[in-house]
């Protein structure tokens, strides 16, 4: 019996380490699969940055899916719109950016990024500013957001972007700036 005992005891144990080396192979994997999404996503955010720097409206359009959903709930409208529609609204300040009309830039802190080798939900702040050709403040706006993003035949795409609400300079300052 105390024979059987020992057998039973060594079995458990080994099944242990097995299970044991398994679930840490598979914590590696996971955190280099993480680690690969994030840094095509962080490359997602980088172009985005530099499409609204440079004013280049079809770079910044390239970033969407065509079926994309934006959803705007700061402000005195709550509306969600195709992304074409959108884009309609946002094309003159791409052109003015071009032109040397006006300076652009977006900058992203980010609370919560999850997602899959396929599939993003990243969720954060983004600040939006805008400049004259003489640096006079036009805009400096804080806004919550959500964005789900999809990979599709090797790139990432928004699918969905919700701007909640504006954030504050404590909340933006709470977020580790993004580094790309």
């Amino acid at each position: 019996m105390n024979k059987f005992l020992i057998f039973i005891i060594a079995i458990s144990i080994s099944n242990m380490n097995i299970l044991e080396a398994s679930n840490k192979e598979n914590k590696i994997i996971e955190v280099s699969n993480d680690s690969i999404r994030l840094s095509e996503i962080n490359k997602y955010w980088k172009e985005l940055i530099r499409t609204v720097k440079e004013g280049d409206f079809e770079g910044y359009k390239a970033a969407y899916h065509n079926d994309a959903i934006v959803i705007f709930t700061y402000g005195k409208n709550s509306t969600s719109v195709k992304i074409e529609s959108a884009l309609n609204g946002w094309k003159q300040g791409f052109l003015d950016t071009k032109s040397g009309k006006v300076i652009n830039d977006v900058k992203f802190r980010f609370s919560q990024r999850i997602g899959n080798k396929n599939t993003a939900h990243e969720t954060g702040i983004f600040q939006y500013t805008s400049k004259d050709k003489d640096g006079k403040e036009l805009v400096n706006i804080m806004i919550h957001f959500e964005m789900l993003l999809l990979k599709q035949n090797g790139s990432w795409y928004g699918m969905m972007e919700y701007q909640k609400s504006f954030a504050t300079q404590e909340e933006w300052h709470s977020l580790e700036a993004f580094k790309g």
